[in-house]
């Protein structure tokens, strides 16, 4: 019978993280397809996002990409940053959630991630982690921001 290796996480542990430094995660362009599943998988089906006709009367001409897929899209990029793998216990909160610009198909976006905050949890066996989250556009425009707070496992002894 062949073992099983222990998985051993690559994330970062709560004691990681520093105030102010600051991780940027890869880019993803957003697609038609998409937008169009996330309406089918949300059933938003509210015309800036699938009626481009509608859409042409607006000030941003096109189908736009829904708040909630932008939002979605920025936490698995911050998953795939890796700093998660193995160590998140939760997330624990989503504040002052802004949109401040339109995300269109064919925008490519990445997340600056900059922990604010830490604190040990009171039963002294996780840690929180506050961070301000901006999600960018590809010409550097803050299209989302907002304060997202996450459960960390601290460093094994």
């Amino acid at each position: 019978m062949q073992e099983i290796e222990e998985r051993k996480p690559r994330g970062m542990y709560f004691e990681d993280f520093e105030i102010g430094k600051t991780i940027v995660t890869s880019r993803r362009t957003v697609t038609l397809t998409d937008i169009v599943n996330f309406a089918c998988l949300s059933g938003d089906h509210n015309a800036p996002h699938i009626d481009h006709e509608f859409c042409k009367t607006q000030s941003y001409g096109e189908p736009i990409a829904h708040g909630p897929l932008v939002l979605a899209i920025a936490g698995g990029l911050q998953c795939l940053s890796g700093i998660n793998d193995g160590t998140i216990i939760a997330m624990l909160g989503n504040d002052q959630w802004r949109m401040h610009l339109p995300v269109k198909h064919g925008d490519t976006i990445h997340v600056v991630i900059t922990p604010i905050e830490k604190k040990q949890s009171s039963k002294g066996t996780s840690g929180i982690v506050t961070f301000d989250r901006k999600v960018k556009n590809q010409r550097g425009e803050v299209v989302h921001s907002m304060i997202t707070t996450l459960l960390y496992r601290l460093r094994p002894q």
